[in-house]
C-alpha cells in the first residue's frame, strides 16, 4: 500500500511538473531583454509595452474577450435549460435524439463543425439574406453552439446529485415551479454553472479552427493572430501575452472556486441549523 501511494504521489508530481513548468518558463522569458525567445539577455519588461503598442494584437485580444464572454454567458443559459430538461423531464418524445445531438458535439472534430457552420451561414445568406457578412456575430453563434454541449454535461452531473425531494418539499409548501427553480434549483446549480462558464470562456478564447471557418474581414481573434505570428517566428510579445492570459485565467478560476466554496459553506450551515432545530 505504501509503495502504491508513493508511486501515485510520484506520478502526480511528475504530471504537475510536466504541465506547469513550461508555463513557468514562458512567464520567465516574457521578461527577457533579448529578441530571441530561447536566449536569456537580461531582465526587462519592454515586451509588455511593445504588446500594448501593437494595435492589431490589442484589437484581436478585445475581439476574443468579447466573443468569449458573451458566448460563455449564452452557453450557460442554454446549457442549464438543456440539462434541466434532460434531468427533470425524464420521459419525452425525442429525448434520445436530443441528448445525442448535444453529446455529439463533444466528439465531433472541430474541422467538421467549422465547415458545417460555414456551409450553413453561406446557405442562409443566399436564402434569406442573413448573415450578409461573416464576422463577430457568426463566430459568437459558432462558439455558443459547441460550448452549450460542454455546459450541458457539467450541469447535468450536478443535477444528477441534487436531491429532488428538496424541490418537491418547496412546492408542497406552496412555492410555484418557477419560484422553486430560481430559489432552490439555481443556487444548487451555481458551482456547475460557474465551472461551465469558465470552461466555455476558455474554449471560446482558445478556439482557432472553427473561428477560422466562420470569421470574416475585421473579425480576427487572438488565436488567429498568434498562429499567424508563430508561423513567421515567435516573438517575446507572444510570451508577454500568454503570461497575461495565464494571470487572468488564474484569477477567474480562484474567484469561481471562492464563490463555489462560499455556496457550499452556506448550504452546510443551513443544514446544520435545520439539524439543531
Amino acid at each position: 500500500m505504501k509503495l502504491r501511494l508513493s508511486f501515485a504521489n510520484l506520478m502526480l508530481v511528475a504530471g504537475l511538473i510536466f504541465l506547469y513548468v513550461p508555463m513557468l518558463i514562458l512567464v520567465i522569458f516574457s521578461f527577457n531583454e533579448s529578441r530571441l525567445v530561447t536566449i536569456w539577455g537580461g531582465f526587462s519588461g519592454k515586451w509588455y509595452l511593445e504588446l500594448f503598442r501593437d494595435d492589431q494584437m490589442m484589437v484581436a485580444v478585445w475581439n476574443s474577450l468579447k466573443i468569449a464572454f458573451w458566448a460563455a454567458s449564452m452557453a450557460v443559459v442554454l446549457g442549464a435549460m438543456s440539462a434541466y430538461i434532460m434531468m427533470r423531464f425524464t420521459r419525452f418524445r425525442g429525448k434520445t435524439l436530443f441528448s445525442s445531438m448535444i453529446t455529439g458535439l463533444l466528439v465531433m472534430p472541430d474541422v467538421i463543425i467549422g465547415l458545417s457552420l460555414l456551409l450553413l451561414f453561406v446557405f442562409m445568406a443566399q436564402s434569406i439574406g442573413w448573415p450578409q457578412d461573416r464576422g463577430m456575430l457568426t463566430i459568437w453563434i459558432a462558439h455558443v453552439t459547441f460550448c452549450t454541449a460542454y455546459v450541458t454535461i457539467v450541469v447535468s452531473s450536478r443535477l444528477r446529485d441534487v436531491d429532488v425531494s428538496i424541490e418537491e418539499a418547496a412546492m408542497d409548501l406552496g412555492a410555484s415551479p418557477l419560484k422553486t427553480f430560481f430559489l432552490i434549483t439555481v443556487p444548487m446549480m451555481i458551482p456547475a454553472l460557474s465551472a461551465g462558464w469558465l470552461l466555455s470562456f476558455t474554449l471560446s478564447l482558445d478556439d482557432l479552427v472553427i473561428a477560422s471557418f466562420v470569421s470574416g474581414p475585421g473579425s480576427t481573434t487572438l488565436p488567429m493572430v498568434v498562429f499567424s505570428s508563430v508561423r513567421l517566428g515567435v516573438t517575446p510579445k507572444i510570451n508577454a501575452l500568454a503570461t497575461l492570459v495565464i494571470l487572468i485565467v488564474s484569477l477567474a478560476a480562484f474567484i469561481a472556486w471562492w464563490l463555489a466554496r462560499r455556496v457550499d459553506l452556506q448550504q452546510w450551515e443551513a443544514l446544520k441549523g435545520v439539524e439543531e432545530r
